[in-house]
């Protein structure tokens, strides 16, 4: 069993910042990709960011030079520091993570995707 447990959403003022994270729990063999995707009211879920095992990173045009991920493989957690936030951040930003279970997964290149219970981010004056 696996497990993502996410911190650090709340209200913040239009060019605050945040710093979300997302630590995996559980047998696991080993991570693969993270990443962060959020759902505003009325849209689709959406990627936002996302890291590989080897720190290559990917971002959506609207977060680029705002937004920075990163991860601490040592603690099987994720991160999303959020810079100069706007009002059309506000949504519920979910992490997701793919992990490989045991040896024989890594063997057979398999995964498995798990999702964060969300954390609301409101962006507001």
């Amino acid at each position: 069993q696996v497990q993502l447990v996410e911190s650090g959403g709340g209200l913040v003022q239009p060019g605050g910042s945040l710093r979300l994270s997302c630590a995996a729990s559980g047998s696991i063999f080993s991570i693969n990709a993270m990443g962060w995707y959020r759902q505003a009211p009325g849209k689709e879920r959406e990627l936002v960011a996302a890291i590989t095992s080897g720190g290559s990173t990917n971002y959506s045009d609207s977060v680029k030079g705002r937004f920075t991920i990163s991860r601490d493989n040592a603690k099987s957690t994720v991160y999303l520091q959020m810079n100069s936030l706007k009002p059309e951040d506000t949504a519920v930003y979910y992490c997701n993570v793919g992990v490989v279970l045991t040896f024989e997964d890594f063997r057979g290149e398999s995964e498995y995707d798990y999702w964060g219970q969300g954390t609301q981010v409101t962006v507001s004056s």
